[in-house]
């Protein structure tokens, strides 16, 4: 599944730059992530990066976008074929 900033977020901006699908953007108050590409850094490495640098642990799964792993995989797949082609 895909994950999520939660209101506890402190706008430390050290979770942005560790995304490698640059799923991590500024949103209106707080971060925010795009679930569409996420992959919680599956094909890239074997922990969600965002998760290891927060300071106040404020990036949980986000229950609306539950992916297996099988399926972030897919997902890892098809956005490194769009960067490819774009």
């Amino acid at each position: 599944m895909a994950l999520m900033i939660t209101d506890e977020c402190i706008n430390c901006d050290v979770c942005e730059p560790e995304c490698p699908n640059d799923a991590i953007s500024m949103g209106p108050e707080i971060y925010v992530i795009d679930p569409g590409k996420c992959t919680e850094c599956v094909g890239h490495f074997d922990e969600p990066q965002c998760i290891q640098v927060c300071p106040v642990e404020c990036i949980p799964r986000n229950p609306e976008h539950i992916e297996s792993p099988e399926q972030l995989m897919q997902k890892y797949h098809a956005l490194m074929a769009a960067k490819n082609n774009a």
